[in-house]
């Protein structure tokens, strides 16, 4: 049987010899079991991860405020509200016996955002009390002054309005072809920037709206269908013309409004 080595070597038969004991590794960085683990520092800004927040939710970031860089977007302009808005304007509303000029010009006049007076020719005509020429008597030397004289009194004080900034809508029967009653005539008084448009419905319909009228507004039908034809004459002349034969008084102004503003113009900006 052999002999063991000395103390410093083998041991007992049969026992294999101890491995020397190894140094301790030291734990992987960020790894758990490390002896003395790093404490977290504070969070980074926006950390905003599921787990430090209740629910599992993402929160949004904080809103910022616009940025002024600029975007390479090209701005639109600012909507415009359709109509005349706050344009000064002067109106000549044109249009037979019975076609509702001053029903219309009086309405336009009352829903504008804007100052805006109503001058109607009829009603300045009939200041005239004593030796009133009434138009059912006929055309004739003393009627034709009567209407000059009116026609100055409305240009006078259409002009006036507009030089306190006030806008203006004046309502006759102005023929085509007659120079007295012209159109001519009325831009002398208002002034060159005055704008006209024509009423002009139906026969049948300023016929009915003739037979409901009373005084010396009320015409025969024979007149009334002389005189429409004759306003045919604008047809032709460049004048824009609105047939309002299926409109009401609301829906008249909503289309003379619509009817100046295309005739000025979009506002410059």
């Amino acid at each position: 049987m052999q002999q063991g080595v000395g103390s410093g070597g083998w041991g007992q038969p049969g026992q294999h010899p101890q491995a020397p004991p190894q140094p301790p590794i030291p734990p992987a960085q960020g790894w758990p079991g490390s002896a003395a683990p790093a404490q977290p520092g504070p969070p980074a800004p926006h950390d905003r991860s599921p787990a430090r927040d209740s629910g599992g939710y993402v929160p949004l970031p904080p809103a910022q405020p616009p940025s002024t860089e600029p975007t390479g977007h090209i701005p639109l302009p600012p909507a415009v509200a359709p109509g005349t808005g706050a344009a000064t304007l002067a109106v000549l509303l044109i249009g037979p016996a019975g076609a509702g000029k001053t029903t219309v010009a009086r309405h336009w006049a009352a829903t504008r955002p804007v100052p805006t007076a109503h001058v109607s020719l009829d009603d300045v005509r009939e200041w005239v009390c004593s030796g009133f020429a009434d138009p059912q008597a006929g055309w004739n030397d003393h009627s034709e002054a009567q209407y000059r004289l009116a026609r100055r009194t409305c240009g006078f004080a259409a002009r006036n309005f507009l030089a306190n900034g006030i806008s203006c809508i004046l309502d006759d029967a102005v023929f085509p072809d007659r120079p007295v009653v012209g159109l001519g005539g009325w831009k002398r008084h208002v002034g060159p920037a005055l704008l006209p448009v024509v009423l002009l419905p139906g026969l049948e319909v300023v016929l009915e709206r003739n037979a409901a009228r009373s005084g010396n507004r009320r015409l025969s039908d024979e007149e009334v269908a002389r005189i429409h034809g004759r306003m045919a004459g604008w047809y032709g002349s460049g004048l824009p013309i609105i047939d309002n034969s299926q409109l009401d008084v609301e829906g008249t102004a909503r289309a003379l409004d619509e009817t100046l503003a295309r005739v000025i113009g979009p506002p410059a900006h």
